[in-house]
């Protein structure tokens, strides 16, 4: 272990992964995109990224690829004209695919499933676009969509992007208080929702979270309400309106208008430092270019591939990986609207046998919880149709990466381990399965046409072997334009760390390997300071990971009279592990083997789960406070509040010798 000082060691360098796993030689001789994209992109950056928005069907050809005369208000193919909706949707029926299936919805309930081809999503598009201009909505206007996983909240975003009305999508689970601050904080005309969506077999409502809201903000005007449960709501015959009134009874025959490459698409929210989440803006034309092109070369999409995204479209992930890259991509996808485990333990397996999915997203949090259930489930199914699969949303720690491809995979698919951002709009980082030997744990490097890089705290370039923060260092085509309505929050969140060098940072950080290939390591936000040492909490997550007991851990540092900070573990056992009174030292043990006696946690505590909010992310902050013995702090935005009462109730084991 270095013994260098603070400021010369940015981030340890801590775990080593030897493993490799080479492109299938089939999937490599006919992939969409050969190793030569690199040197291309790198020869003329903007021409590779014209030749990808020619993938697009534009109205107006652009004057300007990348117009950067006022950084960082960066954009893309200016002059340019086209409408999203027309090219997820219209043109693919223009070219003969009209009897395609675009969507095998499954509802939760097992009976209840729904195929709607592009001709059917063309019609529906167009009638939610008529009713929406009928309540009122003009371009420009924003619309919110708090909905559940039906083919309704897909439509609704489509008809939004067709008549140039920025939508901001609201998860479902969110309470009435943080939809209020999204509503007035965009100043949101509508609200599409519905009556509820189905839960773990019940009807869950969230019509009454949209009334609650709207005692809180005055902005919206009406409020249009899809029939999903059949459950009773109340009803304001002065602002709520049935979908199945107005889009059902509307014209099928709507004319999309192009619209300038930097209109605005969409707005998303995202947590803030500050307790006010951020808008994030995102405009149309590089980004469709980007979310499609990434969508084609990282999944190696085929015609005849059947792709399943697992995200919400509440996330920025649902965005750009299910409805917009893979819909202009006019691809055949699974949306699902229901739970992993719901009715049975295996049914996302089911839903992959019975639609034969060939490409398959997911995030770290899900295949962790899958690898705690064991082998058995996911092996009473097919799963001979995946080709690939793809990890999302956090670094996946090698163990959980090894077991994705051997169980899931069936040691012959590619996993391309993606990082990007909400701000980013689309993947950024990745293996490509054609190309990368994929190691575990590791985004590799940036993908063709991306600058990204680790730097010290000058904003240097870390030699192989080192780490530091991760940056993006030129612009790209689906980055965020600004924070909504607040140009000075979006600089100096994003661009003032390393003004100088005029470096995208968004608070990753990350290592360089011996081969100079990307290790994403979380939150530096997440760093620990022991004995002098930048430690990176994922490193010694998946170092616990690594052990055959383990299902899950997190790791905070908590304040510490010796080392400035120590290593604090949360720890979930697989299911069937004996706990045994020697399990903590054992994993402490494990730890100090894998890595070094500096990573040692100081105690471990064995959790039945951890603290995650509702798109998966460990909330660290609270575990930090449990550690410190302080109050624990604001819990409103986890899954499950419980969880901290039982973890705050149990005791940490420590492992000092």
């Amino acid at each position: 272990m270095s013994e260098e000082t603070p400021t010369s060691e940015t981030l340890a360098n801590l775990l080593k992964e030897n493993r490799r796993f080479e492109p299938p030689a089939e999937l490599a001789a006919d992939a969409n995109v050969k190793a030569d994209a690199y040197d291309e992109a790198a020869s003329d950056r903007e021409a590779f990224w014209a030749k990808a928005a020619d993938r697009l069907t534009w109205d107006t050809k652009w004057d300007k690829v990348l117009d950067d005369s006022k950084p960082p208000f960066f954009k893309w193919f200016t002059g340019g004209k086209l409408n999203a909706a027309y090219n997820c949707v219209d043109r693919h029926v223009e070219n003969g695919k009209g009897d395609k299936v675009a969507i095998h919805w499954v509802g939760e309930p097992e009976d209840d499933t729904r195929d709607l081809t592009y001709a059917d999503l063309k019609r529906e598009v167009s009638k939610a676009a008529n009713a929406l201009a009928s309540l009122g909505v003009a371009t420009g206007d924003r619309v919110a969509i708090y909905m559940p996983m039906i083919p309704e909240a897909v439509i609704a975003m489509l008809a939004c992007a067709r008549i140039g009305a920025p939508h901001t999508v609201v998860f479902g689970g969110f309470s009435a208080d943080s939809l209020a601050s999204r509503l007035d904080d965009c100043n949101a005309k509508v609200v599409v929702t519905s009556d509820g969506g189905y839960r773990r077999g019940s009807p869950a409502a969230l019509k009454p979270a949209v009334d609650e809201a709207l005692t809180k903000t005055d902005v919206v005007e009406k409020v249009l309400v899809v029939r999903r449960t059949g459950q009773d709501v109340e009803w304001n015959d002065d602002k709520d309106v049935w979908w199945h009134d107005v889009v059902d009874s509307a014209s099928e025959d709507h004319t999309p208008e192009a619209f300038d490459a930097e209109h605005p698409l969409y707005v998303m929210y995202t947590s803030g430092t500050t307790g006010k989440p951020k808008g994030i803006l995102h405009t149309t034309g590089g980004y469709l270019t980007q979310a499609s092109y990434t969508h084609w070369s990282v999944f190696d999409l085929k015609d005849d591939d059947v792709y399943w995204c697992t995200a919400d479209i509440g996330w920025v992930t649902g965005h750009s990986y299910i409805v917009y890259g893979p819909l202009a991509n006019g691809v055949t996808q699974v949306l699902y609207e229901g739970t992993p485990d719901s009715p049975e333990r295996g049914r996302w397996w089911k839903i992959v046998q019975e639609h034969k999915v060939s490409i398959f997203y997911t995030a770290p949090t899900a295949i962790r919880s899958f690898m705690k259930q064991g082998p058995d489930v996911p092996g009473r199914f097919d799963m001979s149709s995946l080709r690939i699969l793809g990890s999302v949303g956090e670094p996946i720690n090698p163990e959980a990466y090894v077991w994705y491809r051997h169980v899931i995979g069936g040691d012959r698919t590619p996993v391309v381990d993606t990082w990007w951002q909400t701000e980013t709009g689309a993947m950024m980082i990745s293996p490509l399965p054609g190309v990368t030997a994929g190691k575990p744990g590791s985004a590799m490097k940036a993908l063709p046409g991306i600058d990204a890089d680790v730097v010290d705290d000058e904003g240097n370039s870390v030699p192989n072997g080192s780490g530091g923060y991760l940056v993006v260092s030129s612009p790209w085509p689906s980055m965020l334009r600004t924070i909504w309505g607040d140009d000075d929050r979006y600089v100096d969140t994003y661009w003032s760390r390393f003004k100088a060098k005029g470096f995208y940072f968004a608070g990753d950080g990350a290592k360089k390997d011996t081969d100079g290939d990307i290790w994403v390591l979380g939150r530096v936000d997440d760093v620990m300071n022991v004995s002098g040492h930048r430690l990176s909490t994922t490193e010694i997550e998946s170092a616990l990971v690594s052990h055959p007991c383990v299902a899950e851990a997190a790791v905070v540092g908590a304040t510490d009279a010796d080392t400035g900070q120590a290593v604090v573990a949360y720890v979930i056992l697989r299911e069937g592990v004996d706990q045994g009174e020697h399990i903590e030292k054992d994993l402490s043990d494990h730890v100090r083997k894998e890595i070094g006696p500096i990573a040692k946690p100081r105690s471990i505590m064995i959790v039945p789960e951890l603290p995650k909010t509702r798109s998966g992310k460990i909330m660290r902050r609270l575990l930090r406070d449990v550690a410190e013995k302080r109050d624990i702090g604001d819990t409103t935005t986890l899954a499950d509040s419980s969880i901290m009462e039982l973890i705050s109730a149990g005791q940490a084991t420590s492992t000092e010798d």
